[in-house]
């Protein structure tokens, strides 16, 4: 426990304005990253939302394309296009919080003379469908760029909410309470010492008085 001393009263006060210019500074850079979460949040909203209808249309596209064709031309189809993206995944840094960034070092989508459509006859529906899952696929790799910034953000003003939660629910009304207490235990020991030493003045004094008042006693004739 704390010695109630005038001392650790002014430490107590200077650890209180600390943590007041804590909370400032946390909540100024809460902000910072609110401002950056809400750019983030719309592009990330209206990219899912785009990507849910067109993954709608290409589905209802490749249903045409596989009555039209037939599943011998779609199985070959699909064993002819398959290929790997070179695809690695950054680390980045935005006010001071790093998180993971995918970035593609090759276009998704391709011409019409790069695909491999000398295995397969080309048709209009058989090019449409895989020009939409292509742009599907490049959609949901700049959608994951948007995820790793989001999910860091979110996780971060997560915490730092938690951070000047406790501050300002539990270590300022302790404190409060603890200059509070060491303030009345002082303002109290002064006041005894004050009334002690206002006694002490008023015994000496009447032991000054008594050997005068003795004195004259002695003097005056009986």
């Amino acid at each position: 426990m704390m010695q109630p001393t005038r001392t650790n009263l002014l430490l107590l006060r200077e650890r209180l304005r600390a943590v007041f210019n804590c909370i400032a500074i946390l909540k100024g850079r809460r902000q910072a990253l609110i401002k950056e979460f809400l750019q983030v949040t719309r592009p990330l909203l209206q990219s899912r939302e785009a990507i849910s209808q067109e993954y709608a249309s290409a589905l209802f596209a490749l249903q045409v394309t596989a009555a039209r064709e037939g599943d011998i031309a779609m199985n070959a189809l699909v064993a002819a296009n398959r290929r790997q993206l070179a695809v690695d995944v950054e680390e980045r840094n935005l006010l001071g919080l790093r998180y993971h960034d995918v970035v593609s070092h090759e276009s998704v989508t391709r011409e019409f003379s790069e695909r491999p459509f000398d295995v397969v006859g080309p048709t209009p529906w058989l090019d449409e469908t895989l020009a939409r899952f292509e742009e599907i696929v490049e959609a949901l790799l700049d959608l994951a760029s948007f995820e790793g910034k989001f999910r860091r953000l979110a996780e971060e003003l997560i915490r730092m909410t938690r951070r000047i939660r406790v501050l300002e629910e539990r270590v300022v009304p302790k404190l409060h309470a603890e200059i509070h207490h060491l303030s009345q235990f002082l303002a109290e020991r002064e006041r005894e010492g004050y009334f002690r030493l206002k006694r002490f003045k008023k015994i000496a004094t009447r032991r000054q008085q008594s050997p005068a008042a003795v004195s004259a006693r002695v003097v005056l004739p009986g």
